[in-house]
């Protein structure tokens, strides 16, 4: 479909499937590279990164483990400014090499909370993969490692991102339109 309708609000097609698959790949075997013999973490943030860490995951070769937490900052199309922790890390990741997985790194504001709690278990290392990064949007400063591209200020849902939380189950992503 090049057009949906999601809560009301009207998207267009902005990256198909095809191509989603080919930039998970692409950084998929890159942390697979990087992790051979580190037998790496993943903590994938919920709800918008459960697609992509699914696909990540089934993209590398190597032995690996992956969790999930759940923290969160949007209403509608915009950032809260505040950041909520609901479901929690369970394991321990002292002297784990972390993967810490996003859909979208947009203000930075919820790694620049989340990242400082994950140092002071002690990890042997942290990094960030994420599906999709907006540089124009950033307003914290926070490291990623590993995406998949850049887009420009806009809203987007599919491939398990949402607009007040539907929209995650479809194939391609899309961008809104004004």
């Amino acid at each position: 479909m090049d057009q949906v309708t999601v809560n009301g609000k009207e998207f267009k097609l902005f990256i198909e499937r095809a191509d989603i698959w080919s930039y998970v790949v692409k950084i998929g075997k890159q942390i697979e590279a990087d992790y051979i013999d580190k037998n790496p973490l993943f903590i994938a943030v919920l709800n918008g990164s459960f697609i992509f860490a699914a696909d990540l995951f089934h993209v590398i070769n190597i032995p690996a483990e992956i969790s999930f937490v759940k923290l969160s900052s949007y209403k509608g199309t915009a950032s809260t400014g505040k950041v909520l922790n609901v479901i929690g890390l369970n394991e321990s990741i002292k002297d784990r090499h972390v993967i810490i997985v996003e859909d979208i790194v947009d203000t930075g504001q919820t790694l620049s909370k989340f990242l400082p709690e994950l140092t002071q278990q002690e990890p042997a290392s942290v990094k960030v993969a994420t599906f999709l990064s907006k540089p124009a949007a950033r307003t914290y400063d926070v490291p990623i490692d590993y995406q998949c591209l850049d887009i420009s200020n806009k809203f987007v849902v599919g491939y398990g991102l949402d607009y007040d939380g539907q929209g995650r189950n479809l194939t391609h992503l899309y961008e809104a339109i004004d």
